[in-house]
């Protein structure tokens, strides 16, 4: 493949340090990213790989360069990245979030479409991968749905599957029982929110997190409603779930079908609800692909072998069934 080169303009050597960062990281980066080798020469830089991966990283170049009248850090190059490769120039802004981080977006379009179709219905669906912002643009929603007080609480739960919900061999009181599993979910709070606010809401009733097990028999008015890892509920818990919903709440679902841990041959209450909720109105599904990872850039291409991977297995499998489902005939 015929190699890219790219020249940047205007020459300024502190802008071409910022690019590049310490010991050339920043450019390791880009290098991983998008599988290509880059060399550099002052301000001319040639880039070896194939034809998409190069005209991506040309473009990401470019961006960084316009951005370099500070030093980046490797974390503006990881975000930053991720922008390069899926948002185009024509698309509209993305929703604004008040939360704590003001500078808190959708980076790619479907994060983007996920944050508006939670503005705009009652009850959304986040399906895909790990580090796609799932759970983390949900509780920023709901964040912004409380500040600009659209609703009175946050109600965040979850399944405790690797427990199987039987906490009570679990040391300590329930709090301490279902802490573990539900991190996550503080975590996203305490970012969104600061810790010392988030504990004053705890104890003012405004902020409530409970495994899924504790929401049977309560309707919840006026709150905005997050089921997390959505994948290990049966199809009874999910159906408990969304008829938990009242008057001015908004529920969000989300859940990665890759990752489910129910026991085997049991139906995952988040798949048959994309099934039977897919033609209601009202109700929304974002699916998330391995292109909206927003993480290491080495994640979306580790989701992306374990896709191709499992894909190579189901096949030997699907022809070893058909030849037992022969030779039974047979016989």
């Amino acid at each position: 493949m015929k190699p890219t080169e790219i020249v940047l303009h205007p020459l300024d050597n502190v802008r071409l340090a910022n690019l590049c960062g310490a010991l050339d990281e920043n450019i390791r980066q880009i290098e991983t990213a998008f599988d290509v080798t880059i060399a550099r020469r002052s301000e001319r830089f040639t880039l070896h790989g194939a034809a998409p991966q190069m005209h991506h990283a040309a473009r990401a170049l470019r961006h960084f360069y316009e951005k370099s009248d500070e030093a980046l850090s490797v974390d503006d190059i990881q975000l930053g990245l991720i922008e390069v490769v899926n948002l185009a120039r024509d698309n509209p802004p993305a929703p604004v979030l008040m939360t704590r981080k003001s500078e808190l977006h959708g980076r790619t379009p479907r994060q983007v479409d996920y944050i508006r179709q939670i503005q705009e219905h009652d009850i959304t669906f986040g399906i895909g991968p790990a580090g796609t912002g799932k759970t983390y643009l949900a509780v920023a929603s709901a964040v912004d749905a409380f500040e600009r007080e659209h609703v009175e609480r946050i109600v965040l739960t979850r399944p405790a599957v690797e427990a199987g919900e039987r906490l009570g061999f679990l040391p300590g009181d329930l709090a301490q029982k279902v802490d573990p599993y539900l991190r996550p979910l503080y975590d996203a709070l305490y970012d969104l929110m600061g810790f010392e606010r988030v504990a004053k809401l705890f104890e003012r009733g405004c902020i409530e997190i409970a495994p899924l097990a504790f929401m049977r028999g309560r309707t919840l008015s006026r709150a905005f409603i997050i089921l997390d890892e959505a994948q290990n509920t049966s199809p009874e818990q999910m159906k408990m779930f969304l008829t938990r919903i009242g008057i001015g709440s908004r529920a969000v679902i989300t859940g990665d079908l890759t990752q489910v841990d129910l026991p085997r041959g049991q139906k995952s209450g988040l798949a048959e609800a994309a099934q039977v909720l897919a033609d209601v109105r009202g109700v929304a599904f974002t699916r998330f692909l391995k292109e909206d990872v927003v993480r290491h850039p080495l994640v979306a291409r580790i989701v992306d072998a374990y896709e191709k991977h499992g894909q190579r297995s189901a096949v030997p499998a699907a022809s070893q069934h058909n030849n037992q489902q022969q030779q039974t005939q047979q016989q």
